[in-house]
């Protein structure tokens, strides 16, 4: 790849100020599920979904974990029960700044 294209390949990702990430595929019930409850508990603002099998392919925070599973910053927290249990300790971010 010449260096233009490393640099093309470079942009294309998203950059994300989440303190999350959850790592998810489109076409898993589990997934489904949780990717509602972030939605449900309003806190999508802190959580950037990442699709295994596009978005974050080669991920070293995913590695070969299975799906959903949900990155921290320091912790990955994997399956449908453990990730849904981390979801409710967190509190949603009013928009108020309260």
């Amino acid at each position: 790849m010449d260096r233009p294209a490393r640099l093309r390949a470079a942009t294309t990702r998203e950059v994300s100020d989440a303190a999350f990430t959850l790592f998810h595929r489109i076409a898993e019930p589990a997934s489904a599920r949780i990717r509602l409850r972030v939605v449900e508990l309003g806190l999508k603002a802190q959580i950037d979904f990442q699709n295994a099998e596009t978005d974050a392919k080669g991920d070293p925070r995913l590695g070969s974990a299975p799906t959903p599973a949900l990155w921290g910053g320091r912790t990955l927290t994997v399956g449908e029960e453990g990730v849904s249990r981390r979801l409710e300790s967190l509190r949603p971010e009013r928009e108020d700044g309260w």
